[in-house]
């Protein structure tokens, strides 16, 4: 028996017009939108759709725009029988999960994205922190360059482990910088600096992850109906409790997306639909199992386009 995974995209993938369809013709996906400039007192909708792009970027509007856009599709999708026996999110994406999951209410998740965006932006002023991707080294070769960096007064960590070949690193600017030089001395083949706004899934974050905390105890967690693949521990939870103390240490720890999607396939999961803006994710699964069937449900024609590939799969 196949079994299936929902994919909820993180922060990067946002652009002008995300699930402008989907608010204009389908009314409960249009109700999420709506809930969401309740919620938060603002006219998010209106930028999500008429932007400007670097606005919507900004770490505070970008993930609550997305976890908003997220749900509002995922609303439409479950009136097509397609279940999840698994969800997983990458950092951000990790909330639309859980809402997916039952876990969070929805007006509580976008609340604790926009506090959790504010908070990571204060937490380090901006040009401080930087974050690079680096091709082609083995994560053990990479862990051993970002402690001798950090060893020597430079803090930086490993922060998303995407696929094979492929690892996000963060912390301050220099000590991304040194590590960047120091993994291609070490064999690796590019180190790419990213257009972020801050170190994130680093040590740094961890003023930021104390108050997020308080926003956490606020908010009412439920157990998981479907079983969530955390980011910190590559494993699926149920605990509320579990699920809560996680989103606290996701802040400054790795993303382990490699580790995740592995998890499912052992588990059987054969078919990984990603549901949001973008195709990130499903490009980085069939990085790490090409065998994987590979779906992304984006806008109104995507989601028919799925609907009907995976019935006649089925």
């Amino acid at each position: 028996m196949t079994k299936i995974a929902f994919l909820f995209p993180g922060q990067g993938s946002q652009v002008v017009g995300m699930g402008k369809d989907y608010y204009q013709d389908i009314a409960e996906s249009k109700e999420i939108f709506e809930k969401a400039d309740k919620k938060l007192g603002q006219k998010l909708k209106e930028l999500i759709f008429e932007g400007p792009q670097d606005t919507l970027t900004l770490t505070y509007n970008a993930q609550p725009a997305l976890l908003t856009t997220s749900i509002a599709i995922l609303e439409y999708v479950k009136k097509f029988n397609i279940n999840a026996d698994y969800v997983a999110g990458h950092s951000l994406g990790e909330y639309s999960a859980l809402v997916a999951a039952g876990v969070l209410d929805f007006e509580d998740a976008v609340y604790a994205v926009k506090k959790r965006g504010e908070y990571m932006d204060e937490a380090v002023p901006a040009g401080q922190g930087a974050m690079s991707a680096i091709l082609g080294i083995a994560a053990e070769e990479l862990e051993k360059v970002t402690n001798n960096v950090t060893e020597n007064g430079d803090s930086v960590q490993l922060a998303n482990l995407n696929c094979p070949g492929q690892i996000v690193i963060s912390g301050t600017a220099a000590g991304v910088e040194k590590a960047s030089a120091l993994a291609k001395e070490n064999g690796a083949k590019r180190a790419i600096p990213l257009v972020v706004s801050g170190p994130f899934h680093s040590e740094l974050m961890k003023p930021a992850a104390e108050k997020f905390d308080q926003i956490l105890s606020e908010i009412n967690f439920n157990n998981a109906s479907t079983p969530v693949i955390a980011n910190v521990t590559a494993k699926p939870v149920e605990s509320h409790e579990q699920i809560k103390d996680l989103l606290v240490k996701q802040l400054y720890s790795p993303v382990r997306w490699e580790e995740s999607i592995r998890t499912m396939v052992q588990n059987g999961v054969t078919t990984f639909v990603e549901i949001g803006p973008g195709k990130v994710l499903t490009g980085l699964v069939k990085k790490i199992d090409r065998s994987a069937s590979v779906y992304n449900i984006f806008d109104l024609e995507s989601l028919h386009v799925t609907v009907d590939k995976m019935k006649g799969e089925a």
